[in-house]
């Protein structure tokens, strides 16, 4: 892979990151490979498991809905590309309606497909998101 492709995948990751961080799905739906995948590290009922794009949207429509901003901001902290794939290690923050605060930090790793981000592998501290979305 040349240089250039690397920084072509981790320019469209981090435009990724945008469109997630605004809350928009059907928009975050737009950016994935119609076979895509998102798999979430855990064993965290009702969030923890491998999502199809299409299937991505409810969980993070239900997510959205308890943030007050509308949406959880993902902020990509470093990148790194190889081949098809983008590993981003990230701070997430969102401060939720009943004021507290999930700020988590996470790795990903991202699989491009078409121009397209086809599957992702979210890392994440499961313990904090447990205590923040289902109240320990």
């Amino acid at each position: 892979m040349t240089d250039t492709n690397a920084q072509a995948n981790k320019a469209l990751v981090a435009e990724f990151f945008e469109t997630f961080s605004s809350g928009n799905v059907p928009a975050i739906i737009a950016a994935m490979a119609d076979d895509g995948t998102w798999w979430v590290s855990g064993k965290l009922e009702g969030m923890s498991g491998t999502y199809t794009a299409a299937g991505l949207a409810p969980l993070l429509l239900g997510a959205n809905a308890g943030y007050k901003a509308g949406a959880l901001r993902i902020t990509p902290t470093g990148m790194i590309a190889e081949g098809d794939k983008v590993a981003v290690e990230a701070q997430g923050f969102a401060e939720m309606l009943d004021g507290r605060v999930y700020d988590c930090q996470y790795h990903f790793l991202i699989t491009i497909r078409g121009g397209k981000i086809g599957d992702v592998r979210e890392y994440m501290d499961t313990q904090h998101a447990k205590d923040t979305f289902f109240g320990g």
